[in-house]
């Protein structure tokens, strides 16, 4: 039953994902008994491809990851210390996870422990480093080839900012011709009172869609516009690789077609400056929302994650098809968009509750999620400790804070929960240092996974073609690049699966080269797939 519908041909056409670049046989990602690595190449597979920017990232709540002068507060020289575990620059070790992409939650001096609304875009918090400690991350990333992104919060500021307290001092003096005037959003009378506050001495009002303490700015004015090109020139200059742009819908509120055009004019301004760029926007919402806005930047997909996303619920035993289906559907969207859009996967973020909570390690889904999720085109996210079943929600506390809970290390680490968190109960799971010595953890899972897509660029880079089982809930898809195609099926269930895989394409598919699972065997043309397993074959 092989699925021949014209929008699957046309999204197998269009899917040779923009910033998958040409092969480069120098490396290696091979079976290590000792390592408990359970990725086998084919000697004529690509083992080592630059995927341009087609990466598994790996996003870090940095004042939560690990703390390098005992003040309990995560910060710049943190990261630098354990850049062995997150990527060694090695790619035949085994030793580190592998991530090829770190996205810094914000770094800027700022009055919260957020940082989400920064007081000076040009500074480092002092709590986090310096400039310098910035600097220094850059390079030692480049040296790995990992690709650092910082998070750039560009429609709102602190009400601390300068330029807010300038704003505000023109408007008690009705200075209309100060520069500052009109740099935030404003009104004479007040909208929607949770959205608009009044200007301090003075009969007008600011917009602030997310708190007082967050006015937003005012994208009209051509200064505003000006400054925020240079802000990210700044860090560009640097050697940053891109941003990861947060509330996007919100430049202009409950307008996206301003909103779409206004990214359209920054990302142009951007690529003036680095071509290569990599941006993610956060636009939470509907698909039908979110797409318009890849005619200039990849969106992280909402639909796919968190407790009743498509990957926690594909995960739990639901069926693949539904999942690879939408996936197909999904790209041809967004191509349609841009032909160079990626889609961007992840299951969970520093603004949701933390995947291992609805996601259990002892059931099994823990590990099928991120199957799901990394054996994916385009890039996958991992949110700083998700590697190790990391636990947080808001509960009852109704805080963010919980979900971005200290990481886990098991050593020395001097790192605490941030200012506001409450929940007890998120080390359930087991430390890093638990985790690292037990080949059946969910970190080396994690590991297992990441290795088995470099060694498949394929998956990342290539063609998408669902292959649809309809007698079961396990599933697949079909991927080809640079003239290699492989399969990548899925079993979610709790029984074995027995796949004809005649029946479902013309590709011979004669060799299976990675198993993240219980195990899966070939007999003739029948794939067999053992209960919550995920197999690769060419």
């Amino acid at each position: 039953m092989k699925r021949l519908l014209v929008w699957i041909m046309m999204v197998s056409i269009l899917f040779c994902l923009a910033g998958c670049g040409k092969r480069d046989t120098t490396g290696k990602y091979a079976l290590n008994e000792e390592r408990n690595e359970a990725v086998i190449n084919d000697a004529g597979a690509a083992s080592n491809v630059n995927v341009g920017n087609a990466n598994v990232f790996y996003q870090i709540f940095v004042g939560s990851f690990s703390d390098s002068n005992g003040d309990g507060t995560g910060d710049l020289r943190g990261i630098i210390n354990r850049m062995d575990y997150l990527n060694d620059g090695n790619p035949d070790s085994g030793v580190s996870l592998g991530v090829e992409g770190i996205w810094l939650s914000p770094i800027f001096v700022s009055p919260t422990y957020h940082k989400y609304d920064t007081s000076d875009y040009y500074k480092i918090d002092p709590k986090f480093g310096t400039m310098e400690d910035l600097q220094e991350l850059i390079e030692l990333c480049h040296q790995r080839g990992v690709k650092l992104i910082l998070d750039l919060v560009v429609n709102h500021t602190a009400t601390g900012h300068p330029w807010f307290k300038a704003f505000t001092e023109a408007h008690k003096s009705g200075n209309t011709e100060d520069k500052y005037y009109n740099f935030y959003s404003w009104a004479p009378n007040a909208g929607n009172p949770g959205t608009w506050r009044n200007i301090s001495g003075s009969a007008d009002y600011y917009e602030c869609n997310f708190s007082g303490e967050m006015p937003e700015l005012n994208y009209d004015n051509e200064e505003v516009r000006k400054e925020m090109v240079a802000i990210a020139k700044h860090y560009l200059d640097m050697g940053v690789d891109g941003f990861r742009f947060d509330a996007a819908k919100y430049i202009y509120y409950g307008q996206e077609n301003r909103n779409v055009e206004f990214w359209n004019w920054y990302m142009a301004e951007l690529r003036k400056i680095k071509p290569d760029i990599y941006s993610v926007a956060e636009v939470w919402d509907s698909d039908s929302v979110t797409i318009p806005y890849f005619s200039s930047t990849n969106c992280f997909n909402f639909t796919m994650s968190q407790v009743s996303g498509k990957i926690a619920v594909t995960a739990k035993g639901g069926d693949v098809d539904l999942l690879t289906g939408y996936m197909a559907d999904y790209i041809a969207q967004i191509k349609a968009q841009n032909p160079e859009a990626l889609p961007v996967t992840f299951i969970a973020n520093h603004d949701t509750d933390r995947a291992a909570g609805y996601l259990t390690v002892s059931s099994g889904a823990a590990k099928m999620a991120a199957n799901l999720s990394i054996l994916m085109p385009g890039s996958s996210f991992i949110y700083y400790g998700e590697e190790i079943g990391l636990k947080g929600s808001r509960g009852g506390a109704n805080t963010d804070a919980n979900r971005r809970l200290s990481m886990f290390w098991g050593d020395d680490d001097t790192v605490r929960d941030p200012i506001g968190s409450s929940y007890d109960s998120a080390r359930t799971n087991g430390s890093v240092a638990e985790q690292k010595p037990n080949g059946d953890s969910l970190y080396n899972h994690y590991k297992k996974l990441i290795m088995i897509r470099k060694a498949n660029p394929e998956i990342a880079c290539g063609t998408y073609e669902p292959l649809d089982i309809s007698d079961s809930k396990a599933g697949g898809f079909l991927s080809t690049y640079e003239g290699k195609t492989v399969a990548v099926f899925h079993n979610t269930g709790t029984s074995v699966v027995r796949i004809d895989l005649s029946q479902l394409t013309d590709v011979q598919l004669s060799k299976i080269v990675a198993v993240a699972g219980s195990g899966a065997k070939l007999d003739g043309s029948v794939l067999i797939i053992e209960a919550q397993t995920s197999v690769v074959l060419r």
